[in-house]
């Protein structure tokens, strides 16, 4: 498979632990050729110790002989102290610097000093102990990858899920569940993989293997999008239940409902079905490029497909059957299609009303004929009556 490289660091956010005492690390999500993904986190003054030492290795491109030549990406050193809205601000900083790193030349962006160093640890693998006094504050980077200060009013509150059943991991990047467990959400992906943590482990974690603590409900698309969202399929899959579709690579689909567990409602002509979104891009967009973020863990477990699932909810979720999708699927069609059907439309429909109310003229108000002479000089006043018969 050739030499291992990094293909995209992306910047997560930033954490304030307390042991051994107060102190800030960055989470980055760090994606390798094999389409791994690991999450490390790293003090600011290791990433600053990292820098300087990649500048001592590549002299030319640190601007060290000539400032012209320096291709290396600027780092601001560490303060003294280093409070939250410092490692607040440090994230634009730090975002744009892995994303220059990534564009240098492969000598550089691929050396073993770089790779080392975003290698994950053993400390990436283990949270702190339940013996410490406070628990890890998590601040996640906005969506839009900008940051502001004033958006900061205190940490994130990671959302808590209790497992329904047991879920055995199938690599190392997975995170093992049994009945009952509790974990933080710390991602949520519309692949159906979420990457939780709990206690002393992290790892990614099938939805469809929680369920929220407060309510059974969650918030994903409440009502099916009939209209239709275009997608291609970049893998393909074959059906392994009779509710799901079996597609090839490169078809075209339309998307009408997006569930939590990665497996969309999919139509293809007058036929609908599940399939893995994972294996799915929006059209227009770069298929190659998404072919390369497929994970290797592969399609998440259906929620449908765990048995003995022990909800602690009386109430259990709400889900459209196949044949409802299907139904109202054909009739959205069947609309579409009498719409767009040029020529005249069928008498009585309320469209062909509403279209002849614009199309018919205005009717324009009529004109009285001139009255009779007779009549004017009997309906008239005796003063105009005497003006009609002196002589001009």
């Amino acid at each position: 498979m050739g030499d291992p490289f990094i293909r995209h660091i992306a910047l997560l956010g930033f954490e304030k632990r307390f042991v051994p005492s107060q102190h800030y690390v960055y989470m980055f999500l760090v994606k390798w050729q094999d389409l791994s993904e690991k999450v490390v986190y790293r003090r600011f003054a290791e990433i600053y110790e990292f820098h300087k030492t990649l500048k001592e290795m590549f002299p030319i491109e640190a601007g060290d002989i000539n400032p012209e030549n320096r291709i290396i990406p600027h780092l601001p050193a560490p303060r003294w102290f280093d409070g939250q809205r410092v490692a607040e601000s440090r994230q634009g900083t730090l975002t744009e610097y892995c994303s220059a790193l990534m564009g240098l030349p492969v000598k550089i962006s691929r050396c073993p000093h770089l790779l080392n160093f975003f290698k994950v640890r053993p400390d990436d693998l283990k949270l702190p102990t339940d013996s410490q006094v406070k628990k890890p504050e998590t601040y996640l980077m906005p969506r839009d990858g900008k940051s502001n200060i004033a958006d900061i009013t205190g940490p994130i509150i990671l959302q808590t899920y209790r497992a329904i059943a047991d879920y055995e991991k199938r690599s190392g990047t997975e995170m093992a569940l049994a009945v009952g467990d509790v974990v933080d959400v710390v991602e949520k992906g519309e692949s159906g993989w979420w990457f939780c943590q709990m206690k002393t482990k992290r790892g990614w974690v099938p939805a469809s293997y929680l369920e929220p603590l407060d309510s059974p409900d969650e918030a994903e698309d409440p009502e099916p999008n009939y209209a239709g969202e275009p997608y291609v399929t970049i893998k393909a899959y074959t059906a392994l239940m009779e509710d799901e579709l079996s597609l090839e690579q490169g078809e075209t689909i339309e998307v009408i409902h997006k569930l939590l567990d990665g497996w969309w409602v999919v139509r293809k002509e007058d036929i609908t079905g599940y399939f893995p979104s994972m294996y799915l891009q929006k059209a227009g967009q770069d298929v190659a490029q998404a072919q390369s973020q497929i994970k290797s863990r592969g399609a998440p477990p259906r929620r449908s497909s765990i048995r003995n699932a022990h909800s602690i909810h009386q109430r259990s979720r709400k889900r459209l059957s196949q044949d409802t999708y299907r139904r109202n699927s054909v009739r959205f069609q069947q609309q579409r299609r009498r719409l767009a059907r040029p020529g005249p439309q069928s008498a009585g429909s309320p469209l062909k009303e509403e279209q002849d109310k614009t199309e018919r003229p205005k009717p324009q108000p009529a004109v009285p004929p001139r009255p009779s002479a007779d009549l004017i000089l009997h309906r008239c006043s005796e003063s105009t009556k005497r003006k009609l018969a002196s002589p001009v």
